[in-house]
């Protein structure tokens, strides 16, 4: 079942009008046929099943079966700070984070970053990751767009995240999993939480000493993972414990 969002002004009772850029994934390259189920979320969370009712160029609209009442999302807002890493990687991390559930991606400059990026690449390359962010919450059927903002330095992401409620660290010096059973464990309902994931070098030493009281340094086991997988395995461990 397809997925798609729209403002909440598209909704007129039972109707539903897709956005303009829709129109031509539906009519071309879909080439969806009246009758043909979809699933819709809107700008306040709110999803619903249809089905389509009228397919042309110029308009796409379906009609509301049943309000989805369950949804996709988690019942906590997680914030990811991903080290800037080399190449491509960053996009598998968003995509994957987005499928995960992650509520927003903060790419972040450290110490060790092998990567600089300028204005200009900085705007570029947000809004290759914004509709990369925007492709994965399709597919994985979210009823949000997750953000991925503009690169910010780890001393700006550091004073973003003193308002969230718990801080998940990965870091390579840190061992005993039970440990982390145990500050995942604790996470309650409704808690926002960061987690910060250093880039290919790891964190500087400077950047992990006089950290927030929020923080919590943690292990991910035995075996060093790399920057893309840091950051994946612990929104793992986190969909675990609290995923209905």
């Amino acid at each position: 079942m397809q997925q798609f969002f729209v403002e909440k002004s598209s909704i007129n009772g039972n109707k539903i009008i897709l956005e303009e850029n829709d129109i031509n994934h539906v009519v071309n390259v879909l080439r969806m046929k009246i009758g043909e189920k979809i699933r819709v979320s809107d700008s306040d969370n709110v999803s619903y099943f249809c089905h389509l009712v009228e397919i042309s160029k110029e308009n796409v609209v379906a009609e509301i079966d049943e309000i989805d009442e369950v949804g996709t999302e988690l019942n906590n807002e997680i914030y990811l700070f991903q080290g800037l890493p080399k190449g491509d990687k960053m996009e598998l991390v968003i995509q994957k984070a987005v499928e995960l559930g992650v509520t927003k991606v903060i790419p972040t400059s450290m110490k060790n970053c092998v990567v600089k990026l300028d204005d200009k690449k900085a705007k570029n390359k947000q809004k290759r990751w914004q509709t990369i962010a925007e492709s994965a919450a399709k597919q994985s059927k979210r009823t949000i767009i997750p953000e991925v903002t503009m690169p910010i330095k780890y001393k700006e992401a550091m004073e973003f995240a003193r308002d969230l409620d718990v801080i998940l660290l990965p870091y390579e010096n840190q061992r005993g999993m039970e440990a982390t059973r145990e500050i995942i464990g604790n996470i309650k309902k409704g808690q926002r939480i960061g987690i910060f994931v250093g880039p290919e070098g790891g964190f500087a030493e400077d950047e992990i000493t006089g950290l927030p009281d929020n923080v919590s340094l943690i292990s991910l086991g035995r075996r060093i993972l790399r920057t893309e997988t840091a950051g994946l395995a612990t929104l793992a461990m986190l969909v675990f414990c609290l995923d209905d």
